[in-house]
């Protein structure tokens, strides 16, 4: 039996700008990383003007800065203005502090791969919740604020993390034959990205597109309907925008350190899936100019002709 392939569709994606951190987190055991990685990385708020972060990678220890488990994850703004930026410090501060800091055993280490112009100073966002009895040290060949903490050992931060601007909101679209293969096929996508440096997904397999306009903007993005499929009986057929035996359109939102990386990783991830049961077709999100600067077309980026519908 021969295997449907699913079709990319000639579309593109629309990014934008935004500055990054990427940090390697460590603790004891997978149960504390977890949670910090989780606490961290959860509830992407930029689309209220706040912050996203998202997992790049899990480490074993051999690959970690201090030997123990750990995880590499990036935190994001939109923009890279002084507003952009002072937002940026104030909630990469909150959610070290809440986040990770709170975690019994975690270490929080700087993992740009470049070096890089700016860096954040972490002594007075989190290295003084030691309330004066913190210090910096030498270890691990950096320097690290060591903030003593009532568990019975000090937290380590490094003094400064670096950040830079990098690219926000890479999208794919995947029209799905059921719920149950929109899962599949989405899980599997996150997978390949897992594996990618640089890279993050904000979302993990992200159930609910939104769209720029919203009739209740209070409430910030609201539902894309036109491409919710059991919407197909209360809009018009000029209105609705799924296509036939499609029931599931699952979203993937990406953010990578360069544009170089996001392309490489959208490559990894239509080649990884493209020939997966229930996926009929791959499509990104556009607005047409009124979400971000950045066009990625994906037929630029150099896959088989024979992908495209």
């Amino acid at each position: 039996m021969v295997l449907k392939m699913a079709k990319v569709e000639d579309t593109y994606c629309e990014a934008f700008e935004g500055l990054c951190v990427q940090l390697q987190i460590t603790a004891q055991d997978t149960e504390f990383l977890n949670r910090a990685v989780n606490s961290f990385t959860a509830l992407p708020f930029t689309v209220f003007g706040d912050v996203e972060g998202g997992i790049v990678r899990w480490l074993r220890e051999d690959e970690t800065i201090d030997g123990r488990v750990g995880a590499v994850v990036q935190l994001w703004v939109t923009g890279s203005g002084k507003k952009a930026t002072a937002k940026f410090y104030d909630q990469l501060g909150r959610r070290i502090r809440q986040g990770i800091l709170v975690v019994p055993t975690t270490a929080v280490f700087d993992f740009y791969p470049q070096i890089t112009e700016d860096k954040f100073k972490m002594m007075d966002n989190v290295g003084h919740c030691g309330d004066g009895y913190e210090e910096v040290i030498d270890n691990y060949s950096r320097k690290l604020i060591s903030v003593p903490i009532m568990m019975g050992y000090d937290f380590l931060i490094e003094e400064e993390l670096s950040y830079a601007k990098g690219i926000m909101g890479g999208n794919f679209w995947l029209f799905c034959n059921s719920v149950s293969s929109g899962i599949k096929v989405g899980r599997e996508a996150v997978r390949i990205f897992s594996e990618i440096d640089n890279v993050c997904d904000t979302f993990n397999v992200c159930s609910a597109g939104s769209k720029p306009e919203t009739n209740f903007p209070e409430i910030g993005p609201s539902t894309n309907h036109p491409y919710c499929p059991t919407l197909k009986s209360r809009l018009s057929s000029e209105e609705f925008k799924v296509p036939n035996a499609v029931l599931s359109i699952p979203e993937i939102v990406f953010n990578a350190l360069d544009l170089e990386t996001i392309k490489k990783a959208m490559v990894s991830v239509i080649e990884g899936i493209i020939d997966m049961d229930g996926l009929i077709m791959i499509s990104s999100g556009n607005y047409g100019g009124k979400l971000g600067k950045y066009n990625i077309f994906l037929r630029e980026l150099g896959l088989k002709d024979k992908y495209f519908i």
